[in-house]
């Protein structure tokens, strides 16, 4: 069970955390709005965690609207702040960005101030992910016991600042996690979950065991040399194109929270070009480049597990 000391860091690291957000929305609040430009999506209900996402519906929000919401956006940590319809397992994305003029040295400290901001967000994710040194289950009732309703996505995520950009363009990007595997990586993976000793509903204890052993007999008997590659796809997600007219680059961020541009326009910066975010229709998406897919068997499909044909 995690020491004392480690409850007083989880606590403290928030405490300063929490703080921090709001200097920086007290620092946000105070300089002039140049343009601002975020898109609400549907919130995910209790239950509907794992749906597939066909359709999402975009509300855009611009000017000081979008300035209100973004603020409110950094500093949503607890389910208190949202509808108790609203999961808590899924992260609230509200993607765009926000421009603000500012001076030389505005623009250091709030630098200096997001980058704290982030900094505290890895150390509150490795107090409680890795140093706790418990189950996820356990995890959760620990968080909850010190922290009453925080809701770990929001606090984990990071705040981007983009610098000078020239055009912010918006989209969606449908992924996949992909890890490949050893026979005998995988092996000790399935050992390992047989040890557990788990019961995993609708299975019964002994019913689980014996789905685990059949896997473990098929993969097994695979030659050694096979190639196991788990290929989880991941939901869609908004992303950002951000072009940088001088270096002739474009650079593709995730987009789950607004992004903060500062332009010092004592220094001859302009704002960005903030496009806008469409509806996603995935029966209407245009792929720019989509290679051949790889011939693969399904061999674990609770594990999103294939091997190569």
């Amino acid at each position: 069970m995690a020491n004392y000391d480690l409850i007083e860091r989880l606590t403290s690291t928030f405490r300063e955390l929490e703080r921090d957000l709001l200097l920086l929305s007290g620092q946000l609040d105070g300089y002039r709005l140049l343009v601002g430009r975020v898109f609400a999506l549907p919130a995910i209900e209790k239950g509907s965690e794992h749906e597939p996402l066909n359709e999402i519906e975009v509300t855009q929000k611009i000017g000081k609207d979008a300035h209100e919401a973004a603020l409110a956006h950094f500093t949503r940590l607890f389910i208190q702040q949202q509808s108790e319809k609203i999961s808590s397992k899924a992260a609230v994305r509200l993607p765009g960005a926000l421009c603000y003029s500012v001076n030389v040295d505005e623009y250091q400290q709030t630098h200096e101030l997001v980058a704290r901001v982030n900094q505290r967000k890895i150390e509150l994710e490795k107090i409680i992910s890795v140093e706790s040194g418990l189950a996820s289950v356990q995890r959760f009732e620990w968080v909850h016991r010190h922290i009453p309703g925080l809701i770990t996505l929001n606090a984990y995520r990071a705040i981007s600042i983009v610098d000078n950009p020239t055009t912010l363009r918006f989209g969606w990007a449908n992924k996949q996690i992909i890890k490949n595997m050893t026979r005998h990586e995988v092996m000790v993976m399935l050992e390992k979950s047989l040890k557990a000793n788990r019961a995993v509903p609708p299975y019964t204890r002994e019913q689980w065991a014996e789905q685990i052993e059949r896997e473990l007999n098929n993969v097994a008997m695979l030659p050694a040399s096979t190639k196991l590659k788990i290929k989880r796809p991941v939901k869609v997600q908004p992303v950002a194109r951000v072009w940088y007219q001088e270096q002739q680059k474009q650079v593709q961020l995730a987009c789950p929270s607004p992004l903060l541009v500062l332009c010092q326009q004592d220094n001859g910066e302009a704002p960005p070009e903030i496009g806008e975010l469409l509806n996603y229709d995935a029966e209407n998406i245009r792929y720019r480049y989509k290679p051949e897919a790889q011939a693969l068997k399904l061999l674990i499909p609770r594990l999103h597990l294939y091997c190569e044909q």
